[in-house]
């Protein structure tokens, strides 16, 4: 692999970012409004004449390289943005921990002792050690916002179905969406501006805190995102669980799970791979989920789909924490043990974009025992301009407050 320095002066090699490897260089297709920008692709999305590797050797090996790349990442280049590496990805996305047993982990810059968030680990760690300027992920259970909120830096979860997923390896479709992660809101919003939709969409002018959503949080996380909260004038408050939270963990899995077994179990039952010792078992759970788990929970997905897509009126977005602690530090005493209670407090949180399919922003924007801890500005489907608008308007103003 080529050696880059990052900003901080680390060689490329010890962030563990990149697949292994000779590093992917693409360079742009045209001139454009990216000009100068190099990004980072998450091994789940095609790039022409590459092989997607889905963090799996058996993948890697029982697939021919892409004919073209995914739409996304030709957007990108006909910007005038270069491809600087293909980045690590939990096997086939199915987790939020950003361990590979394959490939390793990639660095967390902000808390090196500490895990950085997946599936889209490789991606956020390129950015936040300054290797590329912005790189592409996938989000379907929280695999941009997690690892962003981990990592402190800002990504985007753009409206489900606002950015075309083809050329991209699918986990469960109906959660399914590209995004992308950036270490500031000016960059964020550029490339916002090249793959979204065109749209003129009201301005973001009210800002509602989710009480229910930081309650699932650690004490300290959300004390520290409150305060941010106080910061930026928002006292408002709803709750949106209804104390069903639960309901809404379990809604998610099944119905992620199902899609997930239906897309990929053909190639896991015909080929037998090889997987880490903590994602065998998940695999092995989607093949067991049944007709009638699935007749159960699709209404309860439609009922809050309907429901959130309802509350969240034009001109108002949600303030909830990104992920519900800091991350996990690598390898401590009972970290087994924290995972799946980490997981059933993380799916909860992520699941009100995913169940409705709305958009979300992390803003890095605490810290809590030396880490960062991210806030979350959701807002209903298709504000996804408005959003990123928000999203420098409010960074701004808390840079504002620090500065005096």
């Amino acid at each position: 692999m080529k050696t880059n320095i990052n900003q901080r002066g680390a060689p490329a090699r010890e962030v563990c970012a990149f697949v292994p490897g000779p590093l992917l260089q693409v360079p742009q297709t045209a001139a454009g409004a990216l000009d100068g920008l190099t990004f980072a692709v998450k091994d789940l999305i095609d790039v022409a004449g590459t092989t997607t590797g889905g963090g799996n050797p058996d993948w890697l090996r029982t697939h021919q390289p892409a004919q073209r790349s995914a739409p996304v990442v030709e957007r990108l280049l006909s910007a005038g943005a270069s491809v600087r590496g293909k980045t690590i990805t939990d096997e086939l996305a199915f987790s939020l921990e950003g361990v590979n047993e394959h490939y390793g982990t990639p660095l967390n810059p902000a808390c090196p002792d500490r895990i950085p968030g997946g599936s889209s680990s490789g991606s956020a760690s390129a950015v936040a050690a300054g290797l590329v300027d912005f790189a592409l992920g996938t989000d379907t259970g929280g695999s941009v916002r997690v690892p962003a909120s981990f990592c402190g830096i800002y990504g985007m979860r753009p409206t489900h179905n606002a950015l075309s997923l083809d050329g991209v390896l699918p986990f469960a479709p109906s959660y399914d969406t590209v995004g992308w992660f950036a270490r500031d809101p000016e960059i964020l919003a550029k490339v916002g501006d090249v793959l979204l939709p065109k749209a003129s969409p009201a301005p973001i002018e009210k800002l509602i805190i989710v009480s229910d959503a930081f309650a699932i949080a650690d004490e300290p996380v959300a004390a520290a995102l409150r305060e941010v909260c106080r910061a930026l004038g928002v006292t408002q408050e709803i709750t949106v669980f209804d104390g069903a939270e639960t309901d809404w963990f379990d809604c998610y899995r099944i119905l992620q799970g199902t899609e997930n077994w239906r897309e990929l179990g053909p190639w896991i039952s015909a080929t037998k791979p090889r997987f880490g010792e903590a994602i065998a078992p998940r695999f092995a759970g989607t093949e067991e989920i049944t007709a009638e788990d699935v007749a159960r929970w699709q209404p309860v997905r439609d009922a809050i789909r309907a429901k959130l897509r309802t509350q969240l009126s034009v001109g108002t977005a949600w303030l909830i924490p990104t992920a519900p602690c800091i991350a996990l530090r690598k390898d401590a005493p009972g970290a087994g043990a924290q995972i799946g209670p980490f997981y059933g407090r993380a799916l909860t949180l992520t699941s009100i974009a995913g169940h409705a399919g709305l958009p979300q922003i992390n803003l890095p924007v605490a810290t809590v025992d030396g880490c960062p801890a991210g806030l979350s500005i959701v807002a209903g489907a298709g504000q996804d301009r408005a959003l990123l608008d928000a999203a420098r308007r409010l960074s701004a103003r808390l840079a504002d407050r620090t500065a005096k």
